[in-house]
């Protein structure tokens, strides 16, 4: 099967979300939450993380995590990473109660889509201090892509890690998970890049967004991804390919933000006040656009020809 074709069917199977121009969504993926060690990739932004997080939550925000939330290739033990971001997932489980959390799942964390799996570690939270078990994500069902449906307009915002154009990351992922979690782990504390990696492959970068851009240009329909950790934000006209980054980046966190039918594309990141304290600071880089603006601007374009 091409991936092109692939790609139309993860997108009529998806689950649908109405919103409309009160509704608040922030994309984020790409946190790789780790175990804490020099290993963890999100550990240098945790602080940015939470504070960014903590925002959306206070106003009301609906968070739609869209893949390797955690890093389950390098670790096989998730309560080692909810041990280590106790904060954060408990902030996350303040969102699931009130119904504003959706996660996706990418190829670091493509454990989610077994069933066993979510139900002995994401729905509950074990205590090591209390040594006790508490509810974290009651019946959480991690989705492999989601659609999101204006309300007025009808048009679709479709919702995909962007993996599944990579075929050793989609297909031969568990292959791909081995040589991570016991050669390419290692390797990478002595420089070396991972060449599995999307990320930190150019090649496979450029390839996976060549691949996703021709599919929203081919379907006409807008589509949001995360995978290569590139933020991508098109002008009107152009195929309807975004990519919200990654919460991995050296200095900042990137994140896309619908809020009132408008979309953008942010990064927070912690900068000097003029009292020489340090604050995290939440930074437009595209944006806000109408996105039936992106829309009308695709339908005009054909009518030319």
């Amino acid at each position: 099967m091409s991936a092109l074709k692939r790609l139309t069917e993860i997108f009529k199977s998806a689950k649908t979300i109405d919103f409309d121009d009160t509704t608040k969504i922030v994309l984020m993926s790409d946190c790789h939450r780790g175990d804490g060690s020099w290993a963890d990739d999100l550990a240098r932004n945790e602080n940015v993380y939470y504070s960014a997080l903590n925002y959306y939550y206070k106003n009301d925000y609906t968070y739609i995590e869209l893949g390797d939330g955690d890093e389950l290739w390098e670790n096989n033990d998730f309560s080692v990473i909810t041990e280590a971001h106790n904060d954060t997932f408990m902030l996350l489980q303040k969102f699931y109660k009130q119904k504003r959390l959706y996660m996706i799942y990418g190829n670091h964390d493509m454990v989610k889509k077994n069933r066993s799996f979510v139900k002995k570690e994401l729905c509950c939270f074990f205590d090591e201090h209390l040594k006790k078990c508490f509810p974290l994500f009651n019946q959480m069902v991690p989705y492999e892509s989601l659609v999101l449906r204006h309300s007025r307009t009808g048009n679709k915002v479709f919702l995909i890690h962007g993996h599944q154009v990579d075929f050793l990351n989609d297909r031969l992922w568990k292959f791909a998970r081995f040589l991570v979690r016991h050669l390419w782990r290692h390797l990478e504390s002595l420089g070396f890049n991972d060449p599995t990696s999307a990320a930190k492959n150019n090649n496979k970068k450029s390839s996976v967004e060549s691949i996703l851009t021709a599919w929203a240009q081919k379907e006409k329909q807008m589509l949001i991804a995360g995978h290569t950790h590139r933020p991508v934000f098109p002008n009107t006209g152009e195929p309807l390919y975004f990519n919200d980054g990654s919460c991995v980046h050296p200095r900042c966190i990137t994140a896309v933000e619908i809020v009132e039918g408008r979309i953008s594309l942010v990064k927070w990141c912690i900068r000097s006040t003029q009292d020489s304290l340090l604050s995290v600071r939440k930074i437009v880089l595209a944006g806000p656009e109408k996105i039936e603006d992106f829309f009308s601007a695709i339908d005009n374009s054909n009518d030319i020809y």
